[in-house]
């Protein structure tokens, strides 16, 4: 069962056209079509738990390039190498950066706490530039 399967994914079709020659792309389909829905519920409720967190860290004034963030922008790339596909530091900033620029990304960001699209995204970038 795909992610798109999976998800009924409205933007299926925007990104395979977007990105469905790229090898990130072809490694998550390959993936997500074992995936059961016990794998499913892991992957949101692993996510879920660290977005919450990721709120938590914004709402108490942690700043995005200290510790705390740094290290839930680190558990958000791992948990996407995990589940999906490989995501070293360049290619997490560059999803940083789409979930600021992608208003749809950012939304569901915002859902979570006001602000944390930014802020994610500024600990996506402190995190690559302390681990590379």
């Amino acid at each position: 069962m795909s992610l798109d399967d999976m998800t009924g994914n409205p933007y299926a079709d925007e990104a395979r056209e977007r990105w469905g020659d790229t090898p990130q792309y072809q490694e998550s389909q390959r993936r997500t079509a074992t995936y059961t829905g016990a794998d499913w519920d892991e992957i949101r409720r692993a996510g879920g738990e660290i977005e919450q967190a990721l709120g938590a860290a914004l709402r108490a004034g942690e700043p995005a390039t200290g510790d705390t963030a740094t290290d839930l922008a680190e558990l958000h790339r791992l948990h996407i190498g995990r589940w999906f596909y490989p995501c070293p530091p360049q290619t997490h900033t560059g999803l940083g950066d789409m979930y600021v620029a992608d208003a749809r990304f950012t939304a569901h960001y915002e859902e979570v706490a006001p602000g944390l699209a930014r802020y994610l995204r500024d600990a996506i970038h402190a995190n690559a530039a302390r681990i590379r």
